[in-house]
């Protein structure tokens, strides 16, 4: 599997730079901005080696590029912007402070990474072998266009919201965040979706591993369901915001909560 083994020795150069700046920089979160900017090298890496200029292959290869430079573009000046670690690093540090430096290679990391490599699967063989022209790689275009909507649209809406001091300590709820409570992570489900299903035109149906995984992280790891844990303690009025808004996947508000 030389395309598996490409894209670890990309994760594993990458991640290890990246921890040796977050070291420097006593700011693990940066991590974070290298997420999305990762997937983009493992795409150019595998494209370099193994792709023969086929269409399939570079439409997978401009669909990762879009999406994970906007991701760390807009990570980045998130991050900037707020000028700390982001509060799961720095609950970890607080803990074990003399270790984090070490402990935080292996758990934030490396793991990340391991992560990064199985869910670009069916990225590294639908960049390697690509599929032709069909159905399935046009309905994947699609998905993945709409997620890349709900993704830049939400964080947009929430980044001009935020930007109102009139809104501190508000709920969002208006544009996309009236139909979902996390349209940027519903985002990133249908980019990986849309990703898969391109893949699947030319029949690596077993690297629906990625998306499966993807979906996890959004729904339950982290992301949405990470933050749904604490941000209702965390937020005045968001548990009135959840009752009449959908969790995840984007639905009319509901008319009232009893």
């Amino acid at each position: 599997m030389p395309e598996l083994t490409t894209t670890l020795v990309v994760v594993f150069v990458l991640m290890t730079l990246t921890w040796v700046v977050s070291v420097a920089r006593r700011d693990a979160s940066v991590v974070d901005i290298v997420w999305g900017l990762g997937f983009v090298l493992v795409g150019w890496a595998i494209w370099l080696r193994f792709a023969d200029g086929e269409l399939g292959a570079g439409l997978l290869l401009g669909m990762v590029t879009v999406w994970g430079l906007r991701l760390s573009i807009h990570v980045g000046r998130r991050n900037l912007a707020k000028g700390e670690e982001d509060y799961r690093y720095r609950a970890m540090r607080e803990k074990r402070p003399e270790t984090f430096a070490r402990d935080s290679l292996f758990k934030v990391f490396y793991f990340q990474g391991v992560l990064m490599a199985l869910v670009s699967l069916p990225l590294q063989w639908g960049i390697s072998r690509p599929p032709t022209t069909g159905l399935l790689p046009v309905l994947g275009l699609a998905l993945y266009a709409l997620g890349l909507f709900f993704e830049t649209v939400g964080d947009w809406q929430l980044s001009r919201f935020k930007a109102d001091p009139a809104n501190k300590e508000k709920v969002m709820d208006q544009g996309l965040w009236r139909y979902t409570r996390h349209p940027n992570y519903f985002g990133d489900f249908c980019v990986w979706w849309g990703i898969y299903l391109v893949a699947l035109a030319a029949g690596h149906w077993w690297t629906i591993v990625g998306p499966l995984i993807m979906s996890a992280l959004l729904l339950r790891y982290s992301g949405a369901g990470l933050l749904e844990k604490t941000i209702g303690k965390r937020r005045p009025g968001y548990d009135e915001y959840a009752a009449r808004t959908n969790m995840f996947f984007p639905g009319p508000p509901k008319e009232s909560a009893t």
